[in-house]
């Protein structure tokens, strides 16, 4: 695919691994009308990472990895606003110094950037350590398909994530789901997913058997039918969006698997192809 790559700018951006956070008691009251004290965001998660099943975790929006974020605001949006998947990822303090890994995800709300590192690495890591990201891919078009966006994926990425062109105008991506429209939930009516990511709403067990949501892992490509997400999520029939899971599922109503969004537009262009072995883990740790 024909991109403008060779014109984007990679830029430094760096946060701090951030403690996890709760708030008052620490109860979360679920769909279900229960409340939980359930591990959620933040810090390092040493047993979840891309590859492994997001699904019947004992906690909330689980980040599999290490979750980052800038302690000042305007900062941290930029750096959330920049970082792409597959960005790499520098340790540049604490026993790990000099570390590299990459970054898998987006978490809008508590706006975290989510890198994977090998295990040892994740053992030297601590609270507070500096990391950094080469930011690059925001603004990436795809020079032969003006009708989908692209966003929050290094074009390097992008390229192996052996999409197929057909030669009628068509591009079949791999995905692992096909999404429809009205599980999705949280982050709908944000003015754009460039910072962030929205959820599959996974409270209605019928739902999550026919559309296979149990399998769901971290990393895998999705297919959303029937949303346009160029300026924010929106229901259009035209329309399609395909992106990353970024967390694990959640009790909260309207929550569930985030969906971190790398390509959107008509699904005359944009078609799924189920592959079930979609997932970034795939490609990312082959190179390492």
């Amino acid at each position: 695919m024909k991109t403008n790559e060779a014109k984007l700018v990679m830029q430094s951006m760096q946060g701090g691994v951030h403690h996890p956070t709760a708030s008052g008691d620490g109860y979360w009251v679920g769909f279900d009308g229960k409340g939980r004290i359930p591990m959620g965001v933040g810090g390092i998660t040493y047993n979840f990472k891309i590859g492994d099943c997001c699904m019947d975790i004992v906690g909330d929006h689980i980040e599999p990895g290490v979750s980052i974020k800038n302690s000042d605001a305007k900062e941290n949006c930029a750096f959330m606003a920049f970082s792409c998947i597959g960005n790499e990822a520098i340790v540049i303090s604490g026993d790990a110094k000099g570390s590299k890994g990459f970054i898998t995800g987006k978490h809008g709300g508590i706006n975290h950037v989510i890198a994977y590192f090998d295990q040892a690495v994740l053992e030297k890591l601590n609270v507070n350590d500096r990391i950094a990201i080469k930011a690059y891919g925001q603004g990436c078009k795809l020079l032969d398909y003006p009708d989908i966006t692209v966003m929050n994926i290094d074009p390097t990425l992008l390229h192996q994530l052996n999409i197929v062109e057909n030669g009628d105008n068509t591009l079949r991506v791999p995905v692992t789901h096909i999404i429809p429209a009205h599980l999705m939930g949280s982050g709908i009516g944000e003015t754009t997913l460039m910072n962030g990511d929205y959820d599959i709403m996974t409270q209605d067990k019928e739902s999550n058997q026919k559309y296979q949501l149990e399998t769901l892992r971290f990393g895998d490509l999705v297919y959303i039918d029937n949303h346009d997400c160029t300026n924010g999520a929106h229901y259009r029939t035209d329309s399609a969006t395909v992106g990353v899971i970024v967390h694990s599922d959640s009790y909260t109503s309207g929550h569930g698997p985030g969906v971190c969004v790398i390509m959107t537009g008509r699904k005359s262009t944009l078609q799924p192809q189920i592959d079930k072995h979609a997932n970034i883990a795939d490609i990312l740790l082959k190179e390492k």
